[in-house]
């Protein structure tokens, strides 16, 4: 990805201000920095920067990535943080296979060694079944049938 495109994570900040740095080893600075900088890390396929990112504790010993999966969009709900803890609620949107799909979390954050670190979330996905006049939940703020729709018939 080229830095000065727009992050993948919904910031309206460059990838090269905004998450890059931390795939890079910078230090996030909040938990929900932490958040954004992992939802990116899905949407660019960053198997390695997910792991490290990762609670040694609860870190799975492999992490494969769908090639099919493709992260679409990061919806912020809430997010805290004090100096050894923090939360984040947030909805990610993602397309499976031509399906969208949407993942409702409430993500625990650690901070230790002087990093913050993905501990545990309660995950409810679902699938979604936008109609044609629906917004697009890529957040393009277009209807459904103008924006991914089209591109999805464009493919066939």
């Amino acid at each position: 990805m080229n830095s000065k495109n727009l992050c993948p994570c919904g910031s309206n900040s460059s990838y090269g201000i905004c998450c890059e740095p931390l795939h890079q080893g910078v230090p996030a600075s909040s938990a929900e920095a932490l958040m954004r900088s992992r939802f990116s890390g899905f949407a660019l396929q960053l198997n390695n920067y997910l792991r490290m990112s990762w609670h040694p504790n609860t870190r799975p010993e492999q992490l494969e990535l769908e090639p099919g999966t493709y992260w679409r969009r990061l919806e912020i709900l809430s997010a805290s943080n004090d100096a050894q803890q923090g939360q984040v609620h947030f909805k990610a949107y993602y397309q499976e296979h031509q399906q969208w799909h949407l993942l409702e979390e409430t993500s625990k954050f650690v901070f230790e060694n002087d990093h913050w670190f993905y501990h545990s979330g309660n995950y409810q996905p679902q699938i979604l079944k936008p109609n044609r006049n629906d917004e697009c939940p890529c957040g393009s703020g277009k209807k459904f049938k103008k924006c991914c729709l089209s591109l999805q018939i464009n493919k066939l």
